[in-house]
């Protein structure tokens, strides 16, 4: 009858993939999202991890010594393994250090580049 009018088979099949379509899109950048945040807190790990190096590097009284060497420490409950590259920058007066660290298992990098007065470390005042 007329008066009786409803959604056709037709109808409600289209809805329903328009429907499906749209929750696995959604599906999907959950997935991505999720995925990003992991990442994005190893790097803030790995970003910790090349900076504490560069304090323990700038805190020591002596310059580090020039070439590469390389080390193993434990920080957010993973391994990471740093290397650190010297070498004299500014006219002798500078050391250049760079210093990258990597996780184990999941590769998850950071870099970081440090310049130091070849001397001792000079107190605040002498900083600013």
């Amino acid at each position: 009858m007329k008066s009786e009018r409803g959604f056709t088979l037709i109808e409600m099949l289209v809805a329903l993939s328009v429907f499906s379509l749209a929750a696995l899109a959604l599906i999907r950048l959950q997935g991505y999202t999720t995925r990003n945040a992991a990442e994005l807190e190893l790097r803030v790990v790995a970003q910790s991890v090349v900076r504490n190096r560069a304090v323990e590097i700038l805190t020591d009284p002596r310059p580090p010594a020039l070439g590469k060497s390389s080390g193993e420490e434990e920080n957010g409950g993973l391994s990471w393994t740093w290397t650190q590259e010297a070498k004299l920058a500014g006219e002798g007066r500078f050391v250049q250090v760079d210093i990258s660290a990597q996780e184990k298992t999941s590769g998850a990098p950071a870099s970081l580049t440090i310049l130091r007065p070849t001397g001792a470390v000079l107190d605040a005042r002498e900083q600013y």
